[in-house]
């Protein structure tokens, strides 16, 4: 691939997708942008997600990890919106601060330290600099850091805010002060339940002042409504004065404690005599060693802002030591519901084993914790093991919407998950953790394959009736993505066994080798039974060559990729983003593992860039989509870097690295911090 080719690409992605941004190495910066035309970003910590809003030192959602109640479409349980307990409003000189009289109004996401700063002018009286930060140290809790400078002497009233969203009920709003000789701690609190009362949610915050104990400014409380109470204080300024102040704020529910209303006070306790200084530092410890871990591209810097972006966001959707899973959209908001799919195990993992083994050991817990629930799905489904449900909500039922046929039929799924299971061991060599926790659930699919096969009177075996991967083939037989991964995970079950001395067995190994997987009389993989070339929504055979290694000829490797890189969707006449991003990924990781350069590079470039909106460019499910952020994509775009231009690969023997050439343009790939051992991997 020459530079010239390199250059028209390129050029053609900027005619085609203008960026909206600014953005340094570690920073991206929005001005100027449309406030009807807005997508936020957001800062989270694992738990606690806040999305911006282009309304200055407002939040558009709070997203609380774990909190399920039954609401809204679908009559499923829905991840929960929380108090706003992170809104301002800003008065200075008696006048109200709004879009309409500030001027040079910019918000930054600083990735390296998780930090969302929004600055402003208004007019010739003050600049205002606000920071939101989801803390990574302490899960239940954020922080908004303020500082005002007076342009000339000026009164600004700051005024917190705590608001409770709609479908939250029997509300109760709380304020007193923690009075002590070294420290006041002024608690504005907030209780309610979830829609049908599942859960009872409290959030508390507290003003931090810098000012020594006995000259913190006067506060007065105001209770609006049920749906909000407010906290504000009054204080002058002269010119060339800058006043610093911030806001701590907790957020917890039943979901995780019995007492949440104490425990988000104590938490907030906590978070304010702890004090400014010390959450900083600490929150900038905690992402300092998340990006020990990190992706390093030389020579194009539009490339490393997209590694980094998303890589960014999957840290920040989870974290170590916990059993929460991650949902298409994260804790971007309420996209999917907040349930978990496939998304999680095929697309967001495989770059989080990679780089952070300790991050996707949770995401695995959260299976691990709903075994039995699956256990008991496969029952009430006539088959033995465990059955995972499409759509996973906390309790890990099926909670698919009904109308969708995708609950009852899409059973890859399970299969999913035991390939994750298996590929943490491959990685991690924790034998404990296989007997643990690998071996026990890798067991119970295998059962579920075995009782779901049935044979045929060619003597092989078939999984007839589901839904593909491709998911616009519903109920067919012989999905080769299914069949594929039917056959992965039996190997895998024994090969468990046999790491532990347990005996291999010997249905298991029977199953797995007498499981068709079709073709055409071309030698094509054929899709599924009745698949006959129709369009298909996303990768569904290709995937038989990667992740899962049921096909390894280069051959038909090429023939697969050929065939049905002309049937995508997005490949059709005016089928223009009706494929998810991550199909494009897939595609470009095998161009590039068969030396195909040229190709791949312009299969990653679709596997993100189309689907940016502004103004931080955040991801969408699909081209022109609107519903980010879809952290399914970042995950497969994540992929295309780490599995395909950087190589690595996992293997019985650990994470290897295949032979792979770069774009010309990118001068070096540094793959730093990977795997259990944090090793480093360079394509140059």
């Amino acid at each position: 691939m020459n530079k010239i080719t390199i250059r028209k690409i390129l050029f053609l992605c900027l005619l085609t997708h203008v960026s909206f941004f600014g953005f340094t190495q570690w920073q991206i910066t929005a001005k100027n942008f449309d406030p009807n035309n807005y997508y936020g970003v957001t800062v989270a910590n694992g738990m606690v997600g806040i999305v911006s809003s282009p309304e200055p030192l407002k939040v558009k959602d709070i997203v609380l990890n774990g909190t399920f109640d039954t609401y809204g479409r679908g009559r499923v349980a829905n991840i929960m919106k929380v108090f706003e307990f992170a809104n301002m409003e800003l008065i200075i000189d008696n006048q109200l601060v709004g879009k309409k009289n500030i001027s040079n109004f910019a918000q930054t996401l600083d990735m390296q330290n998780a930090i969302f700063t929004t600055t402003f002018d208004l007019g010739n009286k003050a600049s205002v600099k606000s920071n939101i930060l989801s803390l990574r140290h302490l899960p239940h809790s954020a922080m908004i850091d303020m500082e005002i400078t007076a342009k000339q002497d000026i009164e600004i009233t700051p005024i917190s805010l705590m608001q409770t969203p709609d479908m939250l009920r029997d509300v109760q709003n709380f304020y007193h002060l923690i009075d002590r000789p070294h420290s006041l701690i002024p608690l504005m609190t907030s209780v309610a339940k979830t829609p049908t009362g599942k859960h009872t949610i409290a959030a508390s915050n507290s003003f931090l002042f810098e000012e020594e104990r006995g000259k913190e400014p006067q506060l007065i409380h105001e209770e609006w409504d049920n749906g909000m109470h407010r906290l504000k204080f009054t204080k002058k300024l002269k010119a060339g004065e800058t006043y610093k102040f911030a806001v701590v704020g907790s957020v917890i529910s039943t979901a995780h404690v019995a007492d949440p209303h104490n425990e988000a006070e104590r938490l907030t306790i906590f978070a304010a005599l702890e004090k400014r200084e010390r959450l900083l530092k600490k929150h900038k410890e905690a992402w300092a060693k998340l990006w020990e871990s990190d992706i390093i591209i030389e020579g194009d810097a539009e490339a490393q802002r997209a590694a980094r972006f998303s890589l960014y966001h999957l840290y920040s959707f989870c974290r170590e030591g916990q059993a929460y899973s991650l949902s298409p959209m994260g804790l971007s908001g309420l996209g999917y519901n907040g349930h978990v799919f496939w998304d999680t195990e095929i697309w967001m993992y495989p770059p989080l084993l990679l780089m952070k083994p300790e991050l996707a050991k949770s995401l695995l817990e959260y299976r691990f914790e709903r075994l039995q629930a699956a256990k008991a799905n496969a029952k009430e489904h006539g088959f033995q093991g465990a059955m995972f449900p499409w759509e996973s909500d906390d309790s890990g039922q099926e909670a698919t919407p009904v109308w969708a046929l995708t609950g009852p039929f899409q059973h890859h799924i399970s299969g999913d998950i035991g390939f994750a299971f298996w590929k943490y061991y491959q990685v991690t060599k924790d034998k404990i953790w296989l007997r643990e926790r690998g071996y026990p659930l890798l067991k119970e699919v295998a059962d579920f394959w075995v009782s779901r096969v049935e044979k045929g009177t060619d003597g092989k075996y078939h999984i007839i009736n589901v839904v593909c991967a491709d998911e616009w083939a519903e109920n067919v037989d012989d999905n080769a993505y299914t069949n594929g991964m039917a056959k992965e995970v039996l190997g895998f079950a024994n090969q468990a066994a046999k790491e532990l001395g347990l005996p291999q067995n010997p249905i298991w190994k029977e199953v797995q080798e007498g499981i068709v997987i079709l073709k055409f009389p071309d030698g094509t993989t054929r899709e599924h039974a009745s698949y006959n070339g129709e369009p298909i929504k996303q990768a569904d055979v290709n995937l038989l060559a990667y992740p899962m290694k049921q096909i390894t000829d280069p051959k038909i490797i090429k023939k697969d990729l050929d065939f049905y890189w002309k049937a995508l969707g997005d490949n059709q006449p005016g089928g223009k983003g009706s494929s998810p991003a991550m199909a494009h990924g897939v595609f470009s990781i095998l161009n590039t593992r068969l030396g195909d350069t040229e190709t791949a590079y312009k299969q990653y470039l679709d596997s993100y860039k189309p689907n940016e909106v502004p103004p931080f460019g955040v991801l969408a499910e699909t081209a022109g989509g609107t519903n980010p952020y879809f952290a399914t994509g970042a995950g497969g775009f994540l992929q295309t870097i780490v599995n395909g231009w950087g190589g690595l690969d996992i293997t019985d023997e650990g994470i290897i690295q295949l032979k792979t050439k770069l774009p010309p343009h990118w001068k070096s790939l540094t793959l730093k911090g990977v795997g259990a051992e944090k090793k480093t991997f360079t394509v140059k």
